[in-house]
């Protein structure tokens, strides 16, 4: 089963795991750099959380999950249609002023990442904000049944950096998603530039 094939098994279990989880303080420093009626993709959507949180301040928010299951609970959570899509399938010209990626590109080997940040850069408007996170480490490979790829801090910000498009304004490092206490996960924010 592939990473994908996971999250249609699992869906369920995943949603109730995660729907409830505190992205409040990585939202609202991700917002901060928007205006209310921005347009906002919210890449691997999940449960749909963020995206109903983003809608409810006022955001223009479009759910994108590469999961059909996951996509039909985002929808039946946030009242939002969501789209069923691979990143490497996104086909967007500078829509959005913000792109929230959290945990997103997790599941995205280091030899499609490029190619990959080549098609979120892509979506951005110019000036637009990209929000990301990643689990911290040096690990590639299948875990617990699914396909992850771990970043250091100094390899994000060379990855980011090597882009050419992209101008980091704020790296951090906080404590995991709950399921592991030895966990860390880096988040960044940056600017597309022209």
């Amino acid at each position: 089963m592939d990473t994908i094939g996971y999250y249609n098994k699992y869906a369920s279990a995943i949603f109730e795991q995660t729907v409830e989880q505190d992205m409040e303080e990585q939202r609202k420093t991700f917002t901060e750099y928007l205006e209310e009626g921005d347009t906002i993709l919210d890449l691997g959507c999940g449960s749909g959380r963020d995206s109903l949180a983003f809608y409810e301040q006022g955001f223009d928010v479009t759910p994108l999950d590469a999961s059909e299951e996951m996509c039909k609970l985002a929808e039946i959570h946030t009242g939002l249609e969501v789209l069923n899509m691979a990143y490497e399938d996104m086909e967007f010209d500078e829509v959005f002023d913000g792109v929230w990626g959290n945990e997103a590109l997790i599941h995205v080997p280091e030899d499609e990442i490029d190619s990959v940040m080549e098609r979120v850069i892509e979506a951005l408007c110019q000036g637009g904000i990209l929000y990301l996170s990643f689990q911290e480490g040096d690990f590639e490979g299948i875990q617990n049944g699914r396909y992850f790829c771990q970043y250091t801090q100094e390899k994000l910000e060379r990855l980011l950096k090597e882009t050419g498009r992209l101008e980091i304004q704020k790296i951090w490092v906080t404590d995991g998603n709950g399921h592991d206490e030895d966990e860390h996960l880096i988040h960044v924010l940056a600017k597309k530039i022209s």
